[in-house]
């Protein structure tokens, strides 16, 4: 049988400054689409808004249209900057209304997003970098040192960007020599517009970083002018970059401000096509090159593409193991079935699920004693008087809810994606997780997080955490755990997920600026690294009242932020920043990452394959 030919690579419209006109931008696009497309998506760079001053309430342009629905934006469409005088106002609003990072855009009205601040984000298998404004003194319309920062840490990174995107057309070529025979390092400049070669406009922080990112494709505009330069090597790279600047939208002198490129994704190009070298190239057009990183000769792979994602499973100890049937099933106990039925090593006993139905503690009944000692907050005692008397109040009590997620006896547990159950702690993996070996460490008990968790249940944690530890490290791979609290948390659970130790050191890093991006700061709870003792200073500290996110990074620092009373706090915070990390932005939100059951199946099995020589319950 014939292997399926590889699919056809995305279609990308650019578009240089809009200015606001975004029926005669729109109106192009829609007839290009119709007559040669269809496209995927538009981005556009330069200045998006009208730079005319509007009514004092009124959204600027043709925005207003698009905005209130009475025009739509014929495919998806992105644009950087939030230039203009109305478009600060009406950009802050979109902002507040956004949860967290949006490395993908944030989006205004159907199928329009803005691109704030700088980030990496997957389109349609295109790894696209951005950086949302020009060189100024900070507000509205300019980049920040923040943003730059960003993009340097992402360069460090190995693999390919295919798309850069940049407010500003770099002014390189007046900077070389031109020698008589009219060539800049072998680039024609016979044909080159006179704007292009004009000082005016040049971002030295642009060239610096292009330098550094190495893009496939830069794209940038502001000049009124379409230009092309022919591709350039990059130093210390094999790959070339090709610069596209484009006109604004409706110019008088009928320059091209819209143009279709079709890329195959770096990520799915065989070594010898990335290296391919046009027989047009020149030299890089920079005069002094930022310090070289290291680029590998091979492009990064792609993410596998496994539609999984994040939490909801519970389940209890169904350890396999000898057993001679006087154990309880904690399961049948707790809810009145067991999908094991009759091959779960464990008895299932209709007397000791009624007394557990009257709160009578599952330890208690299943070796007559409990360990908890006055902790525990349910009954010790077989008669239904000496249970009452026994039993704390229900406001008092722990309840097992039976739409909890990940409460053992909830008719919502799924089950089939517990790996490991201990005594305090079972794991479970994520339901459409950011990766296929995202981990929940999961307490048995309803807590509302591992902070506030007995001393006992805590060791065990420590040995969960080491067993996962020592099976990414087997992968070349590092954990990174996080856990969000809030006054709504209900039951806890400790996200584990594995990044490869090639970005290990620069997990600390894209926290902080993820954090300062979004206004608050992480502190070090443990300078040392010790993880063990950084978690029993937040045990000690914490006084169950306040809301935090805490981070332990692969070195074993703890990053914290305490939450104030009033704090909106992004509750997929940790997962976003590990998803911009690992350049896999679409896979952000779990919504989007679904597997059928027997795909969640064959899943959980592979990983207890592997798991199974560190599984400190086995």
């Amino acid at each position: 049988m014939a292997a399926a030919p590889p699919p056809a690579p995305p279609r990308i419209l650019l578009a240089g400054d809009a200015h606001g006109r975004l029926h005669q931008l729109f109106k192009r696009v829609k007839s290009v689409n119709q007559s040669t497309g269809p496209f995927n998506a538009l981005l556009c760079v330069g200045q998006f808004f009208s730079p005319e001053v509007g009514e004092e309430d009124s959204p600027p342009g043709d925005f207003a249209d698009y905005l209130e629905g009475r025009a739509a934006v014929p495919i998806p469409t992105y644009f950087t900057g939030d230039y203009g005088p109305t478009a600060p106002r009406l950009l802050s609003k979109a902002a507040a209304d956004a949860r967290g990072f949006a490395p993908g855009g944030i989006q205004i009205c159907p199928n329009l997003f803005w691109l704030r601040g700088s980030a990496l984000f997957n389109l349609h298998g295109l790894s696209v970098a951005y950086l949302s404004g020009k060189r100024g003194l900070g507000g509205p319309g300019c980049y920040s040192q923040d943003d730059v920062d960003a993009l340097r840490a992402l360069a460090e990174e190995p693999g390919i960007v295919d798309l850069f995107l940049t407010y500003p057309l770099v002014h390189f070529i007046i900077l070389l020599n031109i020698y008589e025979s009219g060539v800049v390092n072998g680039a024609d400049t016979s044909k080159v517009p006179p704007q292009v070669l004009e000082p005016q406009g040049y971002d030295p922080v642009v060239a610096e970083l292009v330098t550094e990112i190495k893009p496939r494709y830069h794209i940038a505009g502001t000049k009124g002018v379409f230009y092309s330069r022919e591709p350039y090597v990059n130093d210390s790279s094999l790959h070339v970059t090709r610069f596209i600047g484009l006109a604004n939208v409706g110019n008088k002198e009928k320059q091209k401000f819209i143009h279709a490129i079709s890329p195959t994704p770096a990520s799915t190009m065989s070594s010898a096509d990335i290296h391919a070298r046009p027989p047009n190239a020149t030299l890089s057009p920079y005069v002094a090159p930022a310090k070289s990183v290291p680029v590998e000769d091979t492009p990064k792979r792609p993410a596998e593409n496994t539609d999984l994602q994040y939490w909801r499973y519970d389940v209890k100890r169904q350890r396999q193991g000898q057993n001679d049937g006087s154990l309880l099933c904690f399961k049948f106990t707790s809810s009145g079935s067991c999908p094991r039925g009759s091959n779960c090593n464990f008895k299932h006993d209709e007397e000791a699920r009624e007394h557990c139905q009257r709160n009578v503690c599952f330890e208690f009944l299943n070796k007559g004693k409990c360990g908890k000692g006055p902790e525990c907050r349910f009954a010790h005692s077989l008669t239904e008087e000496a249970a009452v008397r026994d039993a704390k109040p229900r406001s008092d009590r722990r309840p097992v809810e039976s739409s909890c997620w990940f409460c053992l006896s909830s008719p919502d547990v799924e089950s089939h994606l517990v790996i490991s159950i201990g005594d305090g702690y079972y794991c479970a993996l994520a339901k459409g997780p950011l990766v296929p070996e995202h981990v929940l460490v999961i307490p048995v008990e309803h807590f509302p997080t591992t902070i506030t968790m007995p001393a006992e249940p805590e060791a065990e944690l420590r040995r969960y955490k080491n067993a996962l530890g020592k099976y990414f490290e087997k992968q070349g791979k590092a954990a990174v755990y996080f856990e969000w609290v809030s006054q709504q948390s209900r039951h806890a659970n400790l996200q584990a997920v594995p990044v490869p130790l090639s970005k290990a050191a620069s997990v600390e890093k894209i926290f902080h600026l993820a954090a300062k991006r979004l206004g608050f700061e992480l502190s070090v709870v443990n300078p040392d690294g010790d993880a063990n003792q950084g978690r029993e200073l937040l045990r000690s500290q914490y006084d169950s009242k306040s809301g935090l996110f805490y981070v332990e990074l692969p070195d074993g620092t703890l990053l914290l932020h305490m939450l104030g009373s009033r704090e909106k706090f992004p509750a997929q915070f940790g997962r976003e920043v590990l998803a911009g990390l690992l350049s896999m932005a679409d896979r952000a939100d779990w919504r989007n990452c679904k597997l059928s059951k027997e795909e969640e199946i064959k899943m959980v099995d592979d990983f207890k394959q592997g798991f199974r020589e560190f599984d400190p319950a086995e």
